[in-house]
């Protein structure tokens, strides 16, 4: 299985399987002499880690982080650092249900048809349980982008229909205290309490419901980016997309921006109070010609609903006969309260390889 890898110059290898022994991540390419705070990664794992409340799965586990090479006396050595998380709380049995069942809009079908075999036990390998490892590789490029000024930051923007009001993140520790404040991570209170109520009750239906959590990139440098293919933007799309259950990625006016004119649509130059060249509106979302022009950084990730619902579905099984499903087991109704955790650690990891590569190549 190739595609384990991501990243050119800070570059993350993650492993492991859903109901295996533990997951990890291999980080090759971190600059030395980074101080490492292992409190503050396992506070980033901490806001993914499933059984946090009434609206996530209710499966326990610690994601407990071990570093096993890299890092020295606190800080990294620019040395592979390793970074393993054992898995506590497996429930394979849970699972026995489609052994040999594909579950609609799972990955059952198309990794059997791959690979020829598959780990049907959560998923194995498919299971967003990998994404842990992406969020403790990701606390490590948060922790190199502080010491350049830079702040990744994101939240629940929207839960079916229920949309908060366009956020704008002028303190980034204020905005992170608001977001916390609440299970679903919005940074407006009053939004929150609606998504809650929702997710609640489509829980209590046995069903799943999708949303979206916006990002923000603060005080990022202008000249980030390559031209042609490895666009700024097209590299934080990959990375978005990767992460399970994502359908949609769109930054600055996104699709919005196809509705509008030219005139409309131009973010026009000018000089700030400091001589700094600025825009006047930023509907580029900090990205022009694929590389950074200084703005912050803004993008949406759409959700799709949790393909597990606990209600029967019609499917087939490797036999090809027709069969019934059911979900059982531990699952989120609505993924996205988790999922920020994951969206900052992806982008942090973009940023921090676009900075090593304006180091190296320009």
């Amino acid at each position: 299985m190739a595609g384990n890898s991501f990243g050119q110059l800070f570059k993350i290898t993650t492993f492991g399987e859903s109901h295996g022994v533990a997951i990890g991540v291999i980080v090759d390419g971190c600059p030395s002499n980074i101080q490492v705070d292992l409190e503050f990664i396992q506070q980033e794992l901490d806001k993914r880690k499933p059984g946090q409340s009434k609206i996530t799965t209710q499966r326990k586990e610690s994601d407990t982080v071990q570093i096993l090479s890299g890092v020295f006396e606190g800080k990294t050595t620019g040395t592979p650092i390793a970074m393993l998380i054992p898995n506590e709380d497996q429930k394979s049995k849970d699972y026995d249900h489609n052994k040999d069942t594909f579950r609609p809009s799972h990955a059952d079908f198309t990794y059997q048809s791959k690979y020829g075999i598959r780990d049907h036990r959560g998923g194995g390998r498919s299971s967003a349980r990998e994404t842990a490892a992406r969020v403790a590789a990701g606390a490590l490029a948060k922790l190199f982008l502080q010491q350049k000024g830079i702040d990744v930051v994101a939240h629940v923007s929207s839960v079916g229909f229920i949309d908060a009001p366009k956020a704008e993140v002028l303190d980034v520790a204020k905005f992170v205290t608001q977001r916390e404040s609440n299970i679903v991570r919005c940074a407006d209170a009053a939004t929150a309490q609606e998504m809650i109520h929702l997710i609640d009750t489509v829980r209590k239906e046995g069903d799943t419901i999708g949303g979206k959590v916006t990002c923000f990139i603060k005080n990022c440098p202008v000249g980030l980016g390559e031209p042609v293919f490895d666009k700024l933007h097209a590299d934080l799309g990959k990375a978005m997309l990767s992460i399970n259950a994502v359908h949609g990625f769109d930054y600055g006016s996104g699709f919005d921006g196809s509705t509008m004119r030219g005139s409309q649509h131009n973010d026009i130059f000018l000089n700030d109070e400091n001589g700094k060249v600025i825009t006047r509106t930023n509907y580029s979302g900090g990205i022009q010609g694929g590389i950074s022009n200084g703005m912050d950084i803004d993008f949406r990730v759409a959700f799709k609903p949790v393909a597990t619902i606990m209600t029967n579905q019609e499917t087939v099984n490797a036999a090809g006969e027709a069969a019934e499903i059911k979900g059982k087991g531990r699952h989120d109704p609505c993924v996205v309260p988790r999922a920020v955790a994951i969206v900052e650690a992806m982008a942090a990891l973009v940023i921090a390889d676009h900075l090593l590569r304006n180091e190296v190549y320009h």
